[in-house]
């Protein structure tokens, strides 16, 4: 018996210049004409112009749906399917962060398998495998241009609908880091943080193994080298491709050993008062991660050795103390805010916000699991 499954695309173009090559890819998957799912900024910025060129090169159609908004919803997914349809679209192409890819992979599983989009919500609810996607990322944190998890916001009853499904897994992952060099600092640290916290939340989960811990920890060690470097100047190559790199080796990690009660609560900050969701991930991180260690500090070492601190002589709780000082200064350093009251949040919200949060996708894969008070609570402290 098969005691780990391990999903990732089949083709996945890594490096500088990677772009020019994809469109040779889709030429030998036979595939007529794209939609291509993005959003109005970089349909506007060149971006998309780029994509557009590789495909003008290898002869194959398109149409463009850029309506994608930053957190999206349910309307950005219907109108993307009716858009597919009326132009006799085969595949989908994707450019963009985390949003655009969301769309795009819940815009492929809708084609095969319609119904509501809200019956998605939850784990493996479709039957039918996504039209061929290929995902060409532009930001270095979602990972969600090569994972089997896509989230997408129902408006009516404001909540991050997390769907996780090996049928939306996309047929080419490209991640150019010639495409995130104009990115500006704020979206670089957020995106950053939030690969940071893939990597750790899918060490800490239950549903870690040999496999994820090594691309999580190696993850770790990269980030706090390259991500200040990337914040600090944006057209630092070097910074910018290891970025891609960490980025990959997380969602790797987290793609097949799962993840936990950061994200759950961060969802929901996303869901009610739509916002970025590396941020809330990064105010969350140190809270949750301290939490967790109370009830079981025996993988922090390991993270600590990654980050560059000694453990030699320390026990596992304390080198926990000193992994969550770190991710604090890392935080700091590459400007994350500090509180959500500085982002709108308000007191009156977080027992809405943990009810939500307890039934998360992702709360399961937490080391342990928190009553309503605890999570309140938590959220409380970073008010």
């Amino acid at each position: 018996m098969c005691a780990h499954v391990f999903y990732v695309p089949s083709t996945n173009l890594m490096g500088r210049g990677c772009l020019r090559e994809v469109g040779s890819q889709i030429a030998e998957l036979g595939l007529q004409k794209a939609l291509v799912v993005t959003d109005a900024f970089l349909n506007a910025n060149g971006i998309v112009a780029r994509v557009e060129k590789v495909l003008e090169d290898q002869k194959i159609e398109y149409c463009i749906y850029a309506e994608v908004k930053p957190n999206p919803t349910t309307v950005n997914v219907y109108k993307g399917v009716e858009v597919y349809k009326e132009n006799e679209c085969d595949f989908i192409v994707s450019v963009g962060g985390g949003s655009p890819q969301d769309t795009a992979k819940a815009i492929g599983l809708f084609v095969t398998n319609g119904g509501d989009i809200r019956d998605y919500e939850g784990v493996g609810k479709t039957k039918n495998k996504s039209v061929p996607i290929v995902a060409i990322n532009t930001t270095a944190g979602t990972s969600s241009e090569f994972t089997i998890n896509y989230v997408i916001t129902d408006e009516e009853r404001k909540v991050k609908m997390v769907m996780v499904d090996k049928n939306s897994l996309v047929t080419i992952s490209v991640n150019d880091p010639e495409l995130m060099l104009d990115k500006p600092a704020a979206l670089t640290a957020a995106t950053g943080i939030d690969a940071l916290t893939h990597a750790i939340e899918a060490i800490v989960t239950p549903g870690a193994y040999a496999v994820t811990d090594a691309t999580a920890l190696a993850a770790v060690e990269k980030i706090f080298t390259y991500l200040p470097r990337a914040v600090k100047d944006g057209h630092d190559i070097e910074a910018r491709e290891q970025m891609t790199y960490v980025m990959f080796l997380a969602g790797m990690a987290f793609n097949n050993a799962g993840l936990g009660f950061v994200h759950a609560m961060a969802h929901q900050l996303g869901g009610v008062y739509d916002l970025p969701h590396g941020v809330c991930n990064a105010l969350l991180l140190p809270i949750v991660e301290r939490e967790n260690a109370k009830r079981d500090p025996h993988k922090f070492p390991a993270i600590a050795k990654a980050i560059g601190i000694s453990v030699e002589g320390k026990t596992d709780s304390q080198c926990a103390e000193e992994v969550i000082a770190a991710i604090k200064e890392l935080c700091k350093i590459v400007g994350i805010p500090a509180k959500l009251s500085e982002l709108g949040v308000e007191e009156v919200d977080l027992e809405k916000l943990a009810s939500f949060a307890l039934v998360d996708a992702c709360a399961p894969g937490n080391p342990f699991q928190p009553t309503k008070e605890e999570v309140i609570s938590m959220y409380k402290e970073i008010l």
